[in-house]
């Protein structure tokens, strides 16, 4: 028997990945432990510079408290040399997400027939129903690292989520490296398909996507949701660059009026966040402009803001004219601007109800994922609340 610790960095695709290492391991028979422990799990992110730095750190870091180390997910399948130079107990997975469970797992090695009982969050779970992209960003390493866009069995989907469901966790969110993607031909499911499905589990109180490219927000997308009484009013469409010259620089496949014409159905009943580059190569001060207006037109409140960071085999790795001092203003001011969105979406619910989903004590987030605070609720409750007031932190709740 091993003792083990998971820890995971980047977007919610890593999360799943790092769970599913988790279960495995469990599964086999070894054993959680905070702190230092046998065998250490690093799920690594690559989607910046700063991340894969954060990785390498994290990985030299559990080479200190434990017996292995294996670095896994996007950054390990990084054409580069980011890992080098560790020390010899670090092993790095350079294997597609599939197939990364069972070598970490025949490696450890199995227990045979001992099972352990699983240990969960029971607040919300992430299914991941499709892996990779087909697309070619011109900053994006994605491709790369998780190859083309591929998707589970609908069969498969729907079984883990009733077992989700049956295990306690009241929140189902369906993630996916480019999620719109999804599809079960032999099945005949598409994403909306999915939703409505999914949203139908018997004992499901919420039902999220992590996040939909614009291109995938049509008529037939917008219906299910609305139509499934248990998906959550909450969609995060990345947005990337609000300038149309950037957008064709990035490959991006949408301009700024087919982003702002497809959300405009969703912005009085959806709260929208998404994401955001600021300094990339063919960015000036013009295009940092419209991409402020276009976020405020779009109705965006939460944003995540990165600097432009060239990748690896990327077409515009070796492409990084904006100044470091500009990208940081510039992602201040965007953050800025964001921050102000959230607060007045957050004020136009003083005197309203929502059912907050509590996931730390004390804190949660409501049916459109605006975090509430509700003093004295524990983690797992489901709570109809009040707001009273507004706070830096989140809506105040009164019961």
């Amino acid at each position: 028997m091993a003792t083990f610790s998971v820890r995971f960095l980047g977007c919610k695709v890593s999360h799943v990945d790092a769970h599913e290492l988790r279960e495995r391991l469990l599964v086999d028979g070894h054993v959680e432990r905070d702190g230092a422990a046998d065998v250490a799990i690093v799920n690594t992110c690559c989607v910046t510079h700063e991340a894969v730095s954060k990785s390498r750190k994290e990985a030299a870091r559990a080479s200190r408290t434990h017996g292995r180390v294996y670095v896994t997910g996007c950054g390990a399948n990084l054409a580069t040399d980011a890992f080098a130079g560790l020390p010899d107990n670090v092993v790095v997975v350079a294997r597609p997400s599939e197939e990364t469970p069972a070598f970490v797992a025949g490696d450890v090695g199995a227990i045979g027939c001992v099972q352990a009982e699983e240990r969960f969050d029971r607040v919300r779970a992430f299914v991941k129903v499709q892996d990779g992209c087909s697309f070619s960003c011109s900053f994006c390493v994605i491709p790369h690292v998780r190859g083309t866009s591929r998707s589970r069995s609908a069969e498969a989907v729907l079984r883990e989520i009733r077992r989700r469901v049956a295990q306690g966790h009241r929140e189902i969110v369906l993630t996916g490296i480019n999620l719109g993607c999804y599809r079960d031909r032999a099945g005949g499911y598409d994403l909306p398909r999915l939703v409505r499905e999914a949203g139908a589990t018997p004992g499901l109180e919420r039902l999220r996507l992590s996040s939909i490219e614009i291109n995938h927000v049509d008529d037939a997308l917008i219906a299910a949701l609305r139509e499934t009484p248990t998906v959550s009013r909450h969609l995060h469409v990345p947005l990337q660059s609000g300038d149309d010259e950037v957008l064709r620089a990035m490959r991006r496949r949408y301009t700024v009026s087919t982003y702002l014409r497809r959300l405009a159905p969703l912005q009085s009943e959806f709260n929208l966040t998404s994401d955001v580059i600021v300094g990339f190569p063919t960015e000036d001060e013009r295009a940092f402009a419209n991409t402020l207006r276009t976020a405020s037109d779009a109705g965006l409140t939460k944003i995540h803001v990165f600097p432009y960071s060239p990748r690896p085999g990327t077409v515009t790795a070796e492409d990084d004219r904006v100044p470091a001092h500009e990208k940081k203003e510039r992602a201040a001011r965007l953050r800025a601007a964001s921050r102000e969105a959230c607060l007045a979406h957050w004020r136009t619910k003083l005197g309203g109800s929502d059912r907050v989903l509590v996931d730390r004590t004390g804190r949660g987030y409501g049916d459109d994922y605006s975090p509430w605070l509700v003093p004295g609720a524990q983690v797992g409750d489901l709570v109809r609340v009040r707001a009273t007031a507004v706070t830096e932190e989140g809506i105040l709740a009164g019961v």
